[in-house]
């Protein structure tokens, strides 16, 4: 190719579309194009946008006129390479052309089927061609309602992108075969797509409109990723999906979680894998079992509880009240009395009653939860729920969710406390303090920082942190920390969410080291 071409993607939302992102990274590496960091860089910024609740579209409609204010600035010769500005994503899949008539800032709006084709349609949008906005559809029509009969399926599926050889001379013959993948960070933490799509129908929920009926990525795929995200220097994966534990039921295995989770635990350089989205309904003592008992595998189980209060559950088309989710804590911190439980829950959902928000304050305060997310109702187009009475206004939805959100943090904090005294396995993301720490201000009295990663009860971004610390003056016996090692250390004090951890053996205790 006689021209390169730069491009920018830029990511908002979940980890689901991190993933995405840089699978279109890996098409547009392999047909030539150069990817930079920054916009401002790029002849063409690509913002891979979140359309799932009202602030995260907001997030990504800024970040479209943010791209789009560069590309205007580059016209008029204020600096810059910004050229054009696409949008795909959720958002853009789930509005199309209504997007883009409102956002003429973006120059094209591209839906997952246009994927596939990414490069073809960035190229056409450099040399001024038009790109017809993309019409959304009910993705879940796509796919035949037998989940058995979906493999093999030609829809678009985002994130599933099949394993490749490595072009020749980049690797050995006999190293790891390079997914259609390119990465977009360099530390030692990824997300790998488990599956796609989602059969439930909660009624507050759109997702599954467009991004479709559940499908799983096939085993070999999932394996095949992981090792080569081992061989570039990752040390932990993180399953995503919008619902792992129905991952297989499309294969013929409703358990092969069960089964796959053991062979990536065995793939050599990854020291921990986490599973994330997991459905309260579909927790089964299998998987339990495999979750709290399988070395490498973080016990962690990120719940999608939403509520408590079993009529409010019910109006959501959901299952399950206070004492049957206790009862599965129960459950589980049997088998892993430190495991990590993290979930979200919704207020002011309509028909929701006072009595139902301290069934829901009860439940909080009972189940010692890690990290809670709290949102506040809002009706969401095509969802059951935008349709259904006893809605309730801004301002009660809004004491409500500063009331759950303020016993919320509360709560977290506490259980932030709990976990003083207990061992934690820390994985390093950062050297010294970290991004954003005050230096003159130590985590505890007479320490100094060593460096900032997780606990196995943590996942990136939402959990909240682990500081490593020593007494000032000490080192350990076997030099600093490396990012991507997984420490053993001592948790010593709380600072809301975050901990404060002592490496064993500048603790005076075992060396530090891989565990889970």
């Amino acid at each position: 190719m006689s021209e390169r071409r730069t491009v920018a993607l830029v990511t908002l939302g979940c980890a689901r579309n991190e993933v995405d992102s840089e699978e279109l990274a890996g098409r547009l590496a392999a047909d030539g194009w150069d990817l930079v960091e920054n916009a401002a860089d790029a002849e063409i910024a690509v913002v891979n946008t979140c359309g799932f609740v009202d602030a995260a579209k907001k997030d990504s409609v800024d970040a479209l006129l943010e791209a789009g204010e560069l590309k205007a600035a580059a016209a008029e010769g204020g600096g810059g390479a910004t050229r054009a500005v696409v949008a795909v994503g959720c958002m853009a899949e789930r509005y199309g052309k209504e997007l883009a008539d409102a956002l003429p800032e973006a120059d094209a709006v591209l839906g997952f089927d246009d994927y596939a084709d990414i490069s073809a349609r960035l190229t056409t949008i450099l040399s001024g061609g038009g790109h017809a906005p993309h019409v959304p559809r009910d993705r879940r029509k796509l796919l035949p309602l037998t989940p058995a009969d979906r493999q093999g399926s030609e829809v678009a599926l985002p994130g599933h992108g099949g394993i490749t050889d490595l072009p020749a001379g980049v690797a050995p013959a006999s190293g790891p075969r390079a997914p259609l993948r390119r990465r977009l960070g360099g530390g030692p933490v990824a997300s790998v797509k488990l599956a796609s799509g989602c059969d439930r129908r909660c009624t507050f929920c759109a997702i599954p409109s467009f991004r479709g009926s559940f499908i799983s990525r096939r085993p070999a795929d999932v394996l095949g990723e992981a090792r080569w995200l081992a061989g570039e220097g990752v040390t932990e994966i993180m399953l995503v999906s919008e619902n792992n534990t129905s991952y297989g039921k499309d294969l013929g295995d409703i358990r092969l979680l069960e089964t796959l989770l053991p062979e990536l635990a065995a793939i050599d350089g990854l020291e921990r894998i986490r599973v994330s989205y997991l459905q309260p309904a579909e927790m089964r003592p299998g998987l339990i079992d495999v979750l709290t008992g399988t070395d490498k595998v973080a016990p962690y189980f990120d719940l999608s509880f939403q509520h408590s209060a079993p009529g409010v559950l019910r109006a959501m088309r959901r299952f399950g009240d206070t004492d049957r989710f206790l009862d599965l804590l129960a459950s589980i911190r049997a088998k892993a009395p430190l495991a990590g439980v993290r979930s979200n829950f919704i207020v002011g959902f309509p028909g929701e009653s006072e009595a139902d928000v301290e069934e829901l304050e009860r439940f909080l305060t009972a189940a010692r939860l890690d990290a809670i997310g709290v949102f506040g109702y809002s009706d969401e187009e095509g969802t059951e729920a935008a349709g259904h009475s006893g809605k309730h206004g801004p301002e009660e939805i809004a004491d409500r969710l500063e009331r759950i959100s303020r016993l919320a943090e509360e709560l977290i904090g506490q259980r932030a406390e709990e976990r003083v005294g207990e061992r934690a396995h820390v994985l390093v993301e950062s050297l010294g303090a970290g991004e954003g720490a005050e230096d003159d201000e130590p985590p505890i009295e007479g320490h100094e920082v060593l460096a900032v990663g997780r606990g196995a009860h943590q996942a990136p971004e939402t959990d909240g942190q682990v500081v490593l610390a020593v007494p000032a003056g000490a080192a350990p016996r076997d030099g600093a920390p490396r990012v991507g090692q997984i420490v053993a250390a001592d948790i010593v004090a709380a600072r809301g969410v975050d901990l404060v951890a002592v490496p064993r053996q500048a603790a005076g205790g075992e060396p530090s080291g891989a565990a889970r």
